[in-house]
């Protein structure tokens, strides 16, 4: 049985705040605990589990707890909570040097967040850069997105002015005025810059780009949404 002190923690979880105050994020679902429990359990804090999540896997050298139904609806931030429930713990890192980076700036909504790390999962980046202003990447709504990647790709939240000034590779940045990208000649050296869901990059970082990017427009649609943006464009970098 729960405490009320491990509820009253674990749902403190679902706030930023107390996730950088305890340096502990939550992960629910069977596929993303059972993937943490294999891949990266030396990240683990504890896994909260019903009993036939314990009884179907193999979780030796996991600290796990197993707990009814009722306990898990407790803890859990899904309205339909699933069978496990995984807390751990932060990772921090300093930014790596790398040929090819993917830069967010000021991105605010969860379920884009969410599938933009999911995509630099899938392209093979180990690593974003994100302004401070961009959302948690510890939100849960943006873990659940992930669908895991966010255990394979660290994000470093820094000031995107000062790192853009200080590299010596071409910024590419995601405007509606740019140059055409299916006539570019791309390759995995530079940096994508992507901007905000409603405003795109921010005044002060557009003359730190040197190459704008645009997606033509054949429709009528106003704009694209900056997940499916980001995974067009990088599609086009990966094919170099």
């Amino acid at each position: 049985m729960l405490s009320k002190n491990i509820i009253k923690h674990l749902n403190a979880l679902q706030r930023k705040k107390f996730r950088n105050e305890f340096g502990e994020f939550i992960l629910e679902g069977e596929k993303m605990v059972l993937e943490a429990v294999q891949m990266f359990r030396e990240r683990i804090v504890k896994v909260y589990c019903l009993p036939e999540f314990a009884a179907e896997n193999n979780l030796s050298g996991v600290d796990f707890e197993v707990i009814e139904e009722k306990g898990l609806k407790q803890i859990s931030g899904l309205t339909t909570p699933n069978k496990a429930l995984a807390v751990l713990r932060q990772e921090v890192a300093s930014a790596e040097k790398s040929d090819f980076y993917l830069a967010l700036d000021s991105i605010q909504d969860p379920g884009n967040m969410g599938t933009i790390i999911r995509l630099a999962d899938w392209f093979g980046l180990k690593q974003i850069i994100c302004s401070p202003d961009c959302v948690d990447c510890y939100n849960p709504k943006v873990v659940q997105a992930t669908m895991g990647s966010i255990l394979r790709v660290r994000l470093h939240y820094a000031d995107l002015s000062g790192f853009l000034k200080e590299t010596d590779l071409p910024v590419f940045g995601a405007l509606l005025n740019g140059e055409n990208v299916y006539q570019k000649q791309l390759n995995r050296n530079g940096i994508l810059l992507m901007g905000n869901e409603g405003n795109g990059i921010r005044p002060e970082l557009l003359p730190l780009i040197s190459s704008p990017l645009t997606i033509p427009r054949f429709g009528e649609a106003e704009s694209l949404n900056v997940g499916i943006a980001t995974a067009i464009l990088l599609s086009e970098f990966s094919r170099g």
